[in-house]
């Protein structure tokens, strides 16, 4: 390895911070002119080892020309490479070619088609974790995994990795449930209904969730319309062993940090496949101290799995690999042809929970009856609950207001929204066509429709239906609103709108099957 001297003031650099956000990728800018580099041969968007005393991370390189945003005597850092290195203003730092990871090749022989071990993918998730990979070498890997199927014991093997290279928790309970659904599905905010309901029986379900990456909304984004989500480890500690639950963003717990970095390569890829899913909603969950988890896959024409082949294959997978990790696990397999509820984006979907926590008489009928399931499901976790008595269980709970009362003493104890937040202001209809039935609603359209409207990062945007299938229209008649915060969001949604609606209008008998 190719050190720079540590004494010297002539091969040092003084850190300046680029705010910048390169999102779970570190990122330095050298200033092409460095005197103090130059001879080294730094490469652009190569990786560099930076060095501030003991402390020591890696990063990618990018080379600019402009002294306001670099200087020659300086190495600046992305926003969270600036925090990764915590290293003030101006404190001098090192330069050096990294080691190259070692586990680059076990990386080479999946790609070849070899089948790994514990220790290969105990290194690579460890080098990941450690942002020692860049990310196309982070794609070759997902690539490889991919191309070169993972088997089942593979996938434990990842799973058992991703685990290890976080901080898990650990209730001192032994029931801890939990709830995941595989996603796909816009709407379904079932978590804001399970977890008050679960928790009001009395079942220990602290509820830590990720922020959307490309969908309109996560759970987390939209918790974060009702309470504060970004919740110190001893805060969520005090508030779930006080209320028997929260609904958290899991992001300050660092509970399975490669899978973090792993999906922000995945997504803009539109790499999805069975083995990373597994691997990835399993080591979360073990992470976060589950010790009985309901995962929920919703099938369905336009769903992330679309053939009940697949859902059973899935469900084969998540039962093998829970089952050696430790972790009771039941799958529930569930209708995906639609939308569940009627808002996409974080308010909407918030106000459709609240509405079904309140017994509000719009609170979308759809979301209530899956959240019902779900929560009768967890609640049959009890061993004191009987077979067959979780959904009665769980109805009476909300329907006695006990959800709503146990809700908002979660959100007191999280805190108030940092925002007040409200539907955007700028709308549009979208109309129907012609007169006949809703035969088919694509799922990925009206997502991705939310998503070019602004939500998530605008709280107040998405799609807000009114029509599901089945549902007679006329011509000219509303099948759903599209609210925007921001005139350019407004645009691009209704452009999209006019190439696709995302609904098809038929005749009744059209309206496909439920496929659970």
């Amino acid at each position: 390895m190719n050190q720079p001297p540590t004494t010297g003031r002539r091969r040092r650099l003084k850190v300046r911070r680029v705010a910048i956000d390169t999102y779970r990728e570190n990122v330095a800018y050298l200033h092409r002119d460095c005197a103090v580099y130059r001879a080294e041969e730094f490469r652009a968007l190569s990786k560099i080892e930076i060095r501030n005393g003991r402390h020591r991370i890696l990063a990618v390189l990018n080379v600019v020309d402009d002294d306001a945003i670099v200087a020659r005597d300086e190495l600046g850092l992305s926003d969270p490479t600036f925090a990764h290195l915590g290293a003030a203003p101006g404190a001098p730092v090192d330069v050096g070619h990294p080691v190259r990871p070692v586990s680059m090749d076990a990386v080479r022989r999946k790609i070849a088609g070899e089948r790994l071990d514990q220790h290969a993918f105990d290194q690579i998730v460890a080098d990941i974790a450690a942002n020692r990979y860049s990310k196309p070498e982070i794609a070759a890997f997902i690539v490889a995994t991919v191309q070169n199927e993972l088997d089942r014991d593979e996938i434990l093997y990842l799973t058992r990795a991703m685990v290890g290279s976080g901080e898990r928790l650990d209730w001192q309970e032994p029931l801890v449930a939990d709830k995941h659904c595989i996603g796909g599905i816009p709407g379904n905010r079932t978590s804001l209904l399970v977890v008050p309901i679960v928790a009001a029986h009395g079942l220990l379900i602290p509820k830590t969730s990720s922020r959307a990456i490309t969908s309109p909304a996560g759970t987390a984004d939209t918790m974060e319309v009702l309470a504060d989500v970004e919740l110190k480890i001893a805060d969520l500690r005090r508030i779930v062993r006080r209320h028997r639950g929260c609904i958290a963003w899991g992001g300050t717990a660092r509970l399975s940090p490669a899978d973090d970095v792993m999906i922000s390569v995945e997504r803009p890829l539109g790499i999805d496949s069975q083995g990373q899913l597994v691997a990835s909603i399993l080591s979360k969950k073990v992470a976060a101290g589950s010790t009985h988890l309901l995962i929920d896959i919703p099938v369905g024409p336009t769903a992330k799995v679309r053939h009940m082949r697949d859902a059973q294959r899935l469900r084969k997978l998540f039962e093998y690999v829970g089952d050696q990790l430790g972790i009771h696990l039941e799958v529930i397999i569930t209708d995906g042809r639609q939308p569940i509820g009627n808002g996409i984006g974080p308010v909407l979907e918030a106000r459709d929970a609240m509405r079904v926590l309140q017994g509000d008489p719009a609170a979308p009928a759809d979301l209530r009856q899956k959240a019902l399931r779900l929560a009768g499901r967890i609640i049959e976790f009890d061993p004191d609950v009987r077979g067959g008595q979780g959904f009665t269980i769980a109805r009476d709970i909300l329907d006695s207001g006990r959800a709503l009362a146990k809700m908002h003493a979660i959100m007191a104890a999280q805190g108030a929204p940092r925002h007040a937040y409200a539907p955007a202001r700028r709308t549009f209809d979208m109309t129907s066509p012609r007169a006949g039935t809703v035969t088919g609603i694509d799922n990925l359209q009206l997502a991705r429709i939310a998503r070019y409207a602004g939500a998530p990062a605008a709280k107040g945007a998405g799609v807000d239906l009114h029509r599901k299938l089945g549902d007679r229209v006329r011509r000219g008649e509303p099948l759903y609103r599209v609210y925007a915060e921001f005139a350019a969001d407004f645009r691009f949604a209704r452009e999209l709108c006019l190439q696709d609606s995302g609904y098809t209008i038929g005749n009744e008998a059209d309206v496909p099957a439920g496929f659970a």
